[in-house]
């Protein structure tokens, strides 16, 4: 989970807890969060731009066997998967295995928010593709 202190981590993992004047926690979750198998049907073969606080932040695409590759806007695409613990969509990546826990709802898009600090940080998808992930750098594609 991403710490105030620590360097910016992806995916919806997000330093986010990092900029000021975020959603909190505290402003209700306006659905009903979805379980591992509704988030792997809404997101499967998908890729998802997600904002905070109206700005794009990054995307993520889901590929098959619950992989996923993130990259924060203007960023390298970073390997990970997820899987559900305890109710909540975790994300663990190649570069920082740490889990990174989300709970997940629906609401006009996919909403999110980060149960890995007091405070936690919301995001809401702003489009959703069937296109590929575009990635920056030596390793483009997957």
């Amino acid at each position: 989970m991403p710490a105030p202190a620590l360097p910016r981590r992806p995916a919806l993992s997000l330093a986010l807890v990092l900029l000021p004047g975020l959603v909190l926690a505290s402003e209700p979750v306006t659905g009903t969060p979805m379980s591992g198998a509704e988030f792997e049907a809404y997101t499967q073969g998908m890729t998802l731009t997600f904002s905070a606080q109206g700005q794009v932040y990054g995307a993520e695409q889901y590929l098959s066997g619950r992989r996923v590759m993130w990259a924060f806007t203007e960023d390298i695409c970073r390997e990970g998967h997820w899987y559900e613990e305890n109710g909540q969509i975790c994300f663990s990546y190649d570069y920082d295995p740490a889990p990174q826990c989300w709970v997940f709802w629906e609401d006009g898009g996919l909403n999110a928010l980060f149960m890995g600090a007091p405070n936690g940080t919301r995001l809401k998808e702003v489009s959703k593709s069937s296109a590929p992930l575009p990635c920056a750098g030596p390793e483009v594609g997957v």
